[in-house]
């Protein structure tokens, strides 16, 4: 049912309409199921042509612009603008090793896209007024939470509506409203690191490729745009971001340069510069009776690999997946048993991809030289071993069996 004065009723409530929830929802248009999504800020009315970038971008893989084609917020992406690139080089800055990729070797058209975050909200938002089944509720704030005994959820918003629903789906990001309204405990810890993003002009082309060094203090990332300029994101120390972020922009630039060792020239401009903490975190459970949490309200790890927006969509993916699989089964979509399938299917590679970017940032830390060394031999062995770097290429291309459908591959569906 549609909202009517202050109370509302439906099936789901999503909280958060960011890149996860809108997805989500997306996902849930065309079911029977009424769903609201709710979110603090006002969606934007229009989109302008010159809109600056955005200063947070994703870098999307093939498996999460499957979920987006399918759901046909694609073209609204590819109207607003998308990035490709082809290939990836990343080295050491200490030791010298280093590793290339090349979409070409590997029979794919590019390796993925960077997009702005924005411009993945907006598509998937028009994807939604389009459809007319999904209500949006903002700009207002989750006041309160409480379920009662028949497990239905009671929502109060701070202007004073109260909604129902049979699930509530947390997708309001790694301060989470609801996870902290339902008790539900994390775990990780920071990293002790700030990222500084901005938009640059180099002197050199950045040919379609990601850039990505690996410092002492952090990881330095060049990400192609559509107009020829970088998406940067420099993790280092609370203190050095700090001191970067106040920085002239001339020797800010200079400095920027000398820290990607001039593999893109000169750096010509910068934008606006902003910075935001690092941290891992993991929730010790995903779900409870008429719950779930989904994207960075249920797990963030560190951006170096730029994987937590990707995994975000894959979760909203599988619940979806889930919930329409329950339906078509006649259960409770809803419970905690049907729940946990989501819960189960995703945990084991959101924990795998949090070891990865652990060792990763444990690897290329300040060690002995002896360990960078052996580290750099490492990148140089893997650049020249094919069965590795296939198999790192197949995971960035999304060629896994553990996937949603939204998420497979045409050809995979058929077999």
């Amino acid at each position: 049912m549609s909202r009517s004065g202050n109370v509302g009723h439906y099936d789901i409530v999503i909280i958060g309409s960011g890149m996860v929830g809108a997805t989500l929802a997306c996902a849930l248009a065309e079911t029977s199921l009424s769903v609201a999504i709710v979110d603090a800020l006002a969606q934007p009315p229009s989109w302008p042509e010159d809109a600056p970038v955005d200063l947070r971008v994703s870098a999307i893989t093939p498996a999460a612009e499957r979920v987006f084609r399918r759901l046909g917020a694609w073209p609204g992406m590819a109207q607003r603008g998308v990035s490709p690139f082809r290939e990836m080089f990343v080295w050491d800055a200490l030791g010298g090793g280093d590793i290339h990729f090349d979409s070409a070797d590997h029979a794919a058209p590019y390796l993925g896209h960077i997009i702005e975050n924005r411009v993945v909200q907006a598509a998937l938002v028009d994807c939604l007024l389009a459809a007319g089944q999904v209500e949006l509720i903002s700009p207002v704030c989750v006041q309160a939470l409480t379920f009662n005994d028949d497990s239905r959820a009671r929502i109060t918003l701070d202007d004073g509506v109260v909604l129902h629903g049979r699930l509530v789906v947390a997708a309001d990001g790694g301060r989470s409203r609801i996870r902290q309204l339902t008790g539900i405990g994390v775990r990780g810890w920071s990293y002790g690191q700030r990222a500084i993003v901005a938009v640059v002009e180099t002197s050199l082309s950045h040919q379609e490729t990601a850039w990505q060094c690996f410092h002492p203090q952090g990881p330095l990332a060049f990400l192609p745009l559509r107009d020829g300029r970088c998406s940067i994101v420099w993790t280092t120390t609370p203190e050095e971001a700090e001191r970067l972020l106040n920085m002239e922009a001339e020797l800010f630039c200079h400095y920027l340069a000398e820290a990607a060792e001039g593999r893109l020239g000169e750096i010509v401009a910068v934008g606006e510069r902003a910075s935001f903490p690092l941290q891992l975190q993991q929730a010790s459970h995903y779900v409870e009776e008429g719950l779930a949490l989904i994207g960075d309200a249920a797990h963030t790890i560190h951006p170096l690999a730029g994987q937590g927006a990707n995994l975000g969509i894959i979760d909203a993916a599988v619940l979806a997946e889930v919930i329409i699989s329950a339906c078509a089964d006649g259960c409770d979509w809803a419970s905690r048993e049907q729940l946990r399938r989501y819960e189960r299917w995703r945990q084991g590679d959101v924990l795998r991809m949090m070891a990865m970017m652990e060792g990763f940032k444990r690897l290329f830390a300040d060690v002995p030289a002896p360990i960078a060394w052996l580290r750099s031999a490492g990148l140089d062995f893997g650049n020249r071993c094919q069965p590795v770097k296939r198999a790192l290429v197949a995971h960035q291309l999304g060629q896994s069996t553990d996937l949603p459908p939204l998420a497979v591959r045409a050809a995979d569906l058929m077999i």
